[in-house]
């Protein structure tokens, strides 16, 4: 049985990959100008420098044209630190992240689901490219709007056009074609 999670989805873990972390680690850094304090590989390492929330929100605006977040806690209180954790989550999704692409608090603050927590660094760094970055990213470029325009001539040339699809079989038919064995039907 999944354990349900505070948004109701079932408690699915999404792979950890190292070579994920690595590229997410070196993203960071290269963002940030700075290394991570614990620089040994693995979850629970990787945790350890995001758990007190601080590098992701810095991360968060360091990507965002005006930083999303106003004051980041410096505290060791559990609470303070979660606290960042929702701060950088409620700004992920002002910065156009989809409910879909991020983690939990719990995710990352008490290191159940990383592989998530990965998947969001992830969708974080696609949408800052859409968003106007252009500083070191990872993962995938989304797409944008490639308007284009035509001249009158060019719309006309493409109304002469008859493409294969829409029609035109040249002379193909299903004719004498027999699939699995033939039925005789007497009367």
């Amino acid at each position: 049985t999944g354990v349900e999670s505070a948004n109701g989805s079932s408690g699915i873990n999404a792979e950890y990959g190292v070579d994920q972390e690595k590229q997410c680690r070196e993203w960071i850094e290269a963002v940030l100008g700075e290394s991570l304090p614990e620089q040994e590989i693995g979850k629970n390492h990787f945790q350890a420098n995001l758990r007190d929330g601080q590098i992701i929100c810095r991360l968060i605006n360091a990507l965002s044209p005006e930083p999303l977040i106003a004051k980041i806690n410096t505290q060791k209180a559990a609470f303070k630190q979660m606290e960042n954790i929702e701060k950088f989550l409620t700004a992920c999704k002002k910065f156009g992240l989809q409910d879909g692409d991020l983690f939990q608090t719990a995710d990352l603050y008490e290191a159940q689901n990383m592989g998530q927590v990965l998947l969001s660094l992830f969708a974080l760094s696609s949408v800052s490219q859409k968003n106007g970055y252009s500083g070191p990213c990872i993962g995938t470029k989304m797409s944008t709007e490639n308007k284009r325009s035509f001249t009158e001539e060019q719309l006309k040339q493409g109304e002469t056009v008859i493409g294969l699809q829409m029609g035109s079989h040249k002379g193909a038919s299903q004719a004498g074609m027999n699939i699995g064995k033939t039925r005789a039907i007497m009367d």
